[in-house]
């Protein structure tokens, strides 16, 4: 199991939170997201180390940025 955690900008809300989320999970080994909007961070536990690059693509397609 890896637990990442990873900076997101533009986040302003709980609705934010859930784009993110829902992108995330479609990752393949995602297991569970964990999105402090409040800290600007979303925590993703996978049984497999991530490629950033998916990452990236997730929290893009929600609408918001990885630095």
């Amino acid at each position: 199991m890896t637990v990442s955690s990873y900076h997101v900008i533009g986040m302003a809300c709980g609705h934010c939170a859930g784009f993110v989320t829902e992108q995330i999970e479609q990752i393949p080994g995602v297991t569970d997201v964990a999105v402090d909007v409040e800290g600007d961070t979303a925590t993703v536990t996978s049984d497999r180390p991530l490629d950033i690059a998916e990452v990236r693509a997730a929290v893009e397609e929600a609408g918001y940025e990885l630095p």
